[in-house]
């Protein structure tokens, strides 16, 4: 038709893809790459669209010795909706059974340390001396405080603790089923690497 402009043809070129990212400023080099004369991604050729440039605008790995991978780091936000009391009495009563026997086995050494040191003869001699009458003689401290007496009385505060936690344990995961219905809970932010 009268008036158009004449079309020059074009080379043939292959297609390329529209790419997701924009080329990076230079040009189409990519990282540490340059590019190719008289290739698609070469600035200043006349008649290249900016899908052609941008794909010949390729991100090229780096590859030298100092090259390490970035870690991304997935996070994921959670909400402990209901904590169930069977399985937090279950768990309360091992450890309060396990923080029993430590209480035991603690109790015993520092009896065994301090008898060894001579702590329960020198306290009980001022004590018997202090104490002593006509009548007879003083407080035994010895005696009142020997091994069996002491292991006795820590095994009985032992059970009263097992006792203890487990009950207050699962009346706390009561506690908390009821009030995470009315605030929906603790949330949690978990992050993991890959």
């Amino acid at each position: 038709m009268p008036g158009e402009r004449p079309t020059t043809p074009q080379p043939a070129q292959p297609y390329h893809p529209p790419q997701a990212y924009a080329p990076p400023p230079g040009g189409g080099a990519g990282r540490g790459g340059s590019a190719v004369p008289g290739q698609p991604g070469e600035p200043g050729q006349p008649g290249q669209s900016g899908q052609q440039q941008a794909a010949a605008a390729v991100r090229r790995p780096r590859t030298g010795a100092g090259a390490r991978p970035v870690p991304r780091t997935r996070k994921a936000r959670l909400r402990v909706a209901k904590a169930d009391p069977w399985s937090v009495m279950k768990v309360s009563f091992l450890l309060a059974i396990a923080l029993g026997i430590c209480t035991v086995i603690a109790a015993a050494v520092l009896w065994m340390v301090m008898d060894a040191m001579g702590v329960f003869s020198a306290v009980g001699g001022t004590l018997s001396e202090a104490t002593e009458s006509k009548k007879g003689s003083g407080f035994d401290l010895e005696s009142f405080l020997s091994l069996p007496r002491v292991m006795a009385f820590t095994s009985i505060i032992a059970v009263i603790n097992v006792v203890l936690a487990t009950a207050l344990a699962t009346l706390g995961a009561f506690i908390y089923n009821l009030s995470a219905g009315f605030v929906g809970g603790v949330e949690l932010t978990l992050a993991e690497d890959e």
